[in-house]
């Protein structure tokens, strides 16, 4: 049963909120990486881009919470199927500091590889569609601003009392406080940052 939903976009800190959520519950976390994995879910993500949203319990299954794309494109739907779940707004520190993520890690990654099957990258355009619409990867300005705007829309439209707004430098406290639990002795890690995709390229001889 989903007892966290994440409602932040890819480069907020997920992959970090992920793990901290993993050890907070004790259960697995949905993440872009069980898609990565787990290859058949596809086709119920792309499914849920057309409105059919009634396989997602099903893919979710026994996880305890659900973060990142493709999950989070969907945090509304999430919010009324699982009721008493907090949203969990993970964030950068402004547009253009999500953007510069962004730009020198996803977008440079699909820019220069062939990513994925034909499926994943209708997937992958879906949820960047649905997001902001029309492409903006050329242009800094604008990707900043639609980070802006959805930022705001998320603040504006999570129901009262369940939105909870967390930068990964916030640590572990926001989260425990929400979830009622014990605040861990151990720093919370920092995972997946963009120093790690240009190690990761160069190790694969991309660079």
């Amino acid at each position: 049963m989903i007892r966290v939903i994440g409602a932040g976009l890819p480069r907020t800190g997920t992959t970090t909120l992920k793990t901290a959520l993993t050890a907070l519950l004790g259960g697995r976390c949905y993440h872009m990486w069980e898609v990565f994995e787990h290859p058949e879910d596809i086709g119920t993500w792309l499914a849920a881009l057309d409105g059919d949203i009634g396989g997602i319990p099903e893919v979710l299954g026994d996880c305890v919470a659900a973060v990142d794309w493709p999950a989070a494109a969907f945090w509304p739907q999430l919010a009324e199927l699982y009721p008493e779940a907090p949203i969990v707004l993970s964030l950068r520190d402004d547009g253009p500091t999500w953007w510069g993520s962004m730009d020198a890690t996803i977008i440079e990654y699909a820019h220069r590889r062939n990513t994925g099957t034909e499926e994943f990258r209708a997937l992958a355009m879906g949820l960047w569609g649905r997001v902001f619409g029309e492409t903006f990867d050329d242009d800094p300005v604008r990707g900043a601003a639609a980070y802006d705007e959805y930022v705001a829309d998320v603040r504006a439209t999570a129901p009262k009392g369940r939105l909870i707004e967390w930068n990964a430098k916030d640590g572990w406290e926001p989260l425990c406080a929400a979830l009622g639990v014990a605040v861990p002795d151990e720093p919370m890690p920092h995972l997946n940052p963009r120093e790690e995709w240009a190690r990761a390229d160069e190790a694969a001889g991309n660079r």
